[in-house]
């Protein structure tokens, strides 16, 4: 059987929560993670399945993704998956990235979201803060089932 080449795009800013979550899924796909700003275009051609994520920022991921896939070359036969953290869980947020990398002919195999520690504006000064801790254990456990829900799929 031949290995898979599993590249993991991560734009994790201000609390390290995606990272968390994309850590845990390389460790199940044996993946390579990079920011967007290291991966070139050619870079895409070395790997089978790409994964794509990021915090969630006004409702979509973050802004670094869109300019990186908007650089790719239309593929073909490439697989991909999406992933988020999030102050509140909606796939429908993965919507305009999705739209994204099918305009440039990737295979979605499947997507992840899960909840994210945020403190930002009246947030922060009113409440403290929502979703302190998560990502927690429960979350990860759930982002290594997914990982491995995406391995059984190779």
């Amino acid at each position: 059987m031949r290995k898979i080449n599993v590249l993991i795009i991560c734009q994790s800013i201000h609390h390290g929560n995606t990272m968390k979550v994309a850590k845990v899924i390389a460790g199940q796909l044996n993946a390579d993670i990079k920011k967007p700003s290291e991966v070139k275009p050619a870079d895409i051609n070395k790997y089978d399945v790409i994964g794509f994520g990021s915090g969630i920022y006004n409702g979509k991921h973050h802004i670094s993704q869109f300019k990186l896939v908007e650089n790719l070359e239309v593929q073909k036969n490439k697989k991909a998956f999406i992933f988020s953290t999030a102050s509140i869980c909606y796939k429908k947020m993965h919507e305009p990235l999705r739209q994204e990398l099918i305009s440039k002919r990737f295979d979605i195999i499947d997507e992840f979201i899960c909840k994210g520690f945020i403190n930002y504006s009246f947030i922060k000064y009113f409440f403290g803060g929502l979703n302190k801790k998560r990502p927690n254990e429960k979350d990860l456990s759930k982002a290594k089932d997914f990982a491995l829900k995406i391995k059984d799929s190779f």
